[in-house]
């Protein structure tokens, strides 16, 4: 999975920008205009003023993809604080193509580094932002044969690849999931703890928010689920199949949650907030809808259906979940 999606050269992501939106292969909240971008730059001033506006401080962003969601976010902090504030909107995008891409889209306010590396030499005051990220990291498949778990491979069958068992699953990948009848097929993630340390050494303290589709683990590893949720996409269709056409199609599971909150707790931050997307927007959205009060142009009524959009249960509000952890160092 990490070579399909992030080989430098040949992976699903290292090609061009445009995987996102209507003409590429999946919607995402961004998708829905610039509203998405407002409302979470509402959130990160609900920080920044928590925070006693530190004189200088970072907004970091991964998965900024072609970037639209940062000058989303750039465009609504300008208006809220205005220049002078000490901020640094900083994107973390290790695929040389995006990151050029990005360089020169958003260069004039934006500082795209390949690894928080050199962040860590100058930590700051931080708000990390990912949305959907966590979803797009590797995972491994494990298959129940009724009494333990076994590791799923990939194997090439004539010119073709195809599942194979490798061997019982580590141990300590698979503590504290059931064991299932024979036949299910799941997926476990380890390395939250790897991707979120060194964010959390570039931050002197700060929060981090992350925005997935997901569930808390015992719902994740729930006995109706039998396949598990590993799904492809590309132009918009959804498949089970990863080993089809590596490298041009989408990877990706929900988020066991439960996991997320393990890795932040042991990094010495806390979960302080997680909650459907739909609740969580609304609440961001108050100072928005006061400032709209009143109005029914055209412009206005745009606007509020992006917000239905992004919060109604029947469309994203219910689909993603929204967690917030905090450090103090």
């Amino acid at each position: 999975m990490a070579a399909a999606l992030y080989d430098p050269e040949e992976g699903y992501y290292a090609r061009p920008a445009g995987q996102v939106g209507r003409a590429g292969d999946f919607f995402t909240s961004v998708s829905v205009g610039p509203l998405f971008g407002r409302l979470l730059a509402e959130c990160v001033m609900e920080w920044y003023r928590e925070a006693g506006k530190p004189p200088r401080w970072r907004l970091v962003e991964l998965g900024a993809n072609d970037g639209t969601l940062a000058m989303d976010l750039h465009a609504a902090l300008k208006e809220m604080v205005g220049g002078g504030s000490g901020l640094e909107h900083v994107v973390i995008e290790p695929l040389p193509q995006l990151a050029a891409a990005l360089r020169e889209k958003c260069g004039g306010f934006l500082r795209v580094e390949d690894s928080s590396g050199p962040l860590a030499e100058d930590p700051l005051p931080s708000f990390v932002l990912g949305n959907e990220v966590l979803d797009a990291l590797p995972f491994h498949v494990i298959e129940s044969n009724g009494q333990a778990w076994e590791e799923m491979g990939v194997s090439l069958e004539g010119d073709a690849f195809a599942w194979a068992g490798i061997g019982p699953a580590p141990t300590g990948l698979v503590e504290g999931i059931p064991v299932f009848p024979a036949g299910y097929r799941t997926e476990v993630r380890d390395n939250f703890p790897e991707f979120l340390a060194p964010l959390v050494g570039a931050m002197a303290s700060g929060r981090m928010l992350w925005i997935d589709y997901g569930f808390p683990r015992d719902d994740y590893y729930h006995e109706s689920r039998t396949k598990g949720t590993l799904r492809t996409f590309s132009q918009h269709r959804a498949a089970e199949d990863p080993l089809q056409s590596p490298g041009e199609i989408d990877i990706t599971a929900h988020v066991d949650f439960t996991a997320v909150e393990e890795a932040i707790e042991a990094l010495g931050g806390k979960v302080t907030l997680f909650e459907r997307q739909g609740r969580f927007l609304t609440h961001c959205a108050r100072p928005w809808l006061m400032s709209m009060d009143g109005r029914t142009d055209a412009e206005a009524m745009k606007a509020v259906r992006a917000f239905q959009t992004l919060t109604h249960p029947g469309q994203l509000g219910a689909s993603f979940h929204m967690m917030i952890a905090e450090w103090d160092h």
